[in-house]
């Protein structure tokens, strides 16, 4: 029986639970996948069930426990990450009060307008826009459902109602990491506490709110019954963890300013790395996130679908031709020149999220005669890198003197070369591939072992497992001819806008 150190990470994430078994050396010995329950009983709810979810976190630790033949008193500690923007609510007793109340739930929409009132001192506190999330989701359990409203002792995390439970804990200690406190929707971000400003102007109270944690504190020990079930020692160390988002960055390598992570997957998202905290007011674009690493800011902003373009455009093809895989798309593209010969693409299909713009929809600009596949799928590619060119120049505008040495790309649209080198060439920094792309569950066994104390470092030892897979540079040429198109490409989401606006009204 292997008796090495090891530790677990758990993504409590919304397509499924995901738990890895990480030894010391920051590789995955195996891992777990259990799918989600996504409960939809109208329109625009979207819930899951607390016990599912903790019963889906037990089954996965006792699944890569058993797989593994690891001696269990060396499973050195637990560390979590999940679903950031929804809520839910528990008793005094620990009891869940509510069912979770997903980030894909939109009932609180009728309150986001009452925060919207007063989003740019919102904004300068939280880091956020307002949006589906904790702030406008706790008004409507107050105004919408007193009476359960009343019950709630704490309103909390998945991740904090599961690591509570494995750990036995009161709602007097429940908790909220750092990492989460932008979509709080009353939280003071730069002091790391809760706003008492925000809290009047609303009439929250504060006591309906956890206490506020880092990643790495341990808060609290499994139980001897959790124990039996997960086939773990019992008093095995549980750490509070982080958002999934700001797991997925830690483990992609993201541990100093300069820095940019590029997640290219259904949404396409793009973060970069900064050491000061300069929130978007003006242009709302950023929502302005703590890193796990203490004094780093990890702003991000991402299109709604934006990976998700690329999938409809083969399906669409797949319908004329057949079977079409990306790969063939890639290649047409690649012999087809930078800028699609004059062709646009809008990728907002269901509205641009950073900046909010609800009236914007899916596009091509400037098709004629000449046109065919190839240039309609390097546009898509294209728009994504436009978008990208935008996101950091906000960010230039906010901290004139950043500096970007490097972007490293996860998600599927990691392994499209062609992809990697236009976005590369648009932003004219240098893109590169790693040789993980379990980011987040490995940085939550990192976590973990920083609170015990076996790491020393969580950027060091971050940096000791991310290993660059293919680095690709930035075409000087390419980028001379793509910049005035990204330009190009802001002017025409401006000049569509009140058009779709009229379309739509």
């Amino acid at each position: 029986m292997n008796r090495s150190p090891h530790f677990i990470g758990i993504d409590i994430g919304t397509q499924g639970t995901k738990v890895s078994l990480v030894n010391a050396s920051g590789e995955m010995v195996t891992n777990s996948f259990i799918p989600s329950n996504l409960i939809r009983p109208e329109p625009g709810t979207v819930e899951q069930q607390p016990s599912e979810m903790l019963l889906a976190v037990i089954d996965g630790i006792r699944e890569v426990k058993e797989r593994s033949r690891i001696d269990p008193r060396y499973i050195l500690a637990i560390g979590l990450d999940g679903q950031m923007a929804g809520i839910m609510g528990i008793d005094r007793d620990w009891n869940a009060v509510t069912s979770y109340d997903s980030w894909l739930d939109t009932r609180c929409e009728k309150y986001m307008p009452m925060m919207k009132e007063q989003e740019e001192q919102i904004i300068q506190l939280t880091g956020s826009p307002v949006t589906y999330a904790h702030g406008p989701k706790i008004l409507w359990w107050k105004h919408e459902r007193p009476d359960v409203y009343k019950r709630i002792d704490k309103f909390i995390l998945p991740t904090t109602y599961v690591a509570g439970s494995l750990a036995g804990l009161k709602a007097e200690q429940a908790f909220i990491d750092y990492t989460h406190l932008h979509f709080a929707g009353f939280g003071d971000v730069l002091r790391n506490r809760w706003s008492d400003e925000l809290l009047h102007a609303f009439d929250i109270s504060k006591d309906k709110l956890p206490r506020i944690v880092n990643p790495w504190d341990i808060i609290g020990h499994l139980t001897k019954e959790n124990a039996k079930l997960c086939g773990l020692a019992e008093g095995t160390p549980i750490i509070a963890g982080c958002g999934d988002t700001a797991a997925t960055i830690l483990g992609a390598g993201i541990t100093k300013a300069g820095s940019i992570l590029d997640v290219a997957g259904t949404a396409s998202v793009l973060s970069c790395c900064v050491n000061e905290y300069q929130p978007d007011t003006r242009t709302k674009t950023f929502i302005y996130a703590r890193s796990v690493i203490p004094d780093l800011w990890t702003p991000l902003a991402y299109i709604n679908g934006g990976g998700q373009c690329l999938a409809w455009f083969r399906d669409m093809m797949a319908m004329k031709e057949g079977k079409v895989t990306f790969d063939e798309l890639n290649t047409g593209a690649a012999r087809e020149s930078a800028g699609s010969k004059g062709l646009y693409f809008i990728p907002h299909f269901a509205g641009r999220v950073c900046p909010n713009n609800p009236f914007l929809r899916g596009s091509w600009l400037g098709l004629n005669w000449s046109h065919h596949q190839a240039h309609m799928y390097r546009s898509i590619l294209e728009s994504i890198a436009y978008e990208y060119h935008g996101y950091l120049a906000v960010i230039r505008q906010l901290i004139p003197d950043a500096r970007f040495t490097n972007v490293n790309v996860v998600g599927g649209g990691a392994k499209g070369d062609l992809f990697n080198s236009i976005k590369a060439d648009v932003l004219n920094v240098p893109y590169t591939t790693l040789n993980n792309s379990d980011t987040a569950t490995v940085a939550s066994a990192v976590i973990a072992g920083y609170g015990i104390g076996f790491y020393t470092d969580i950027a060091e030892t971050m940096n000791s497992i991310v290993k660059v897979k293919r680095k690709i540079e930035p075409n000087a040429d390419n980028h001379k001819l793509y910049t005035p198109l990204a330009e190009t490409y802001q002017r025409a989401l401006e000049a569509l806008t009140p058009i779709y606006r009229n379309h739509l009204s």
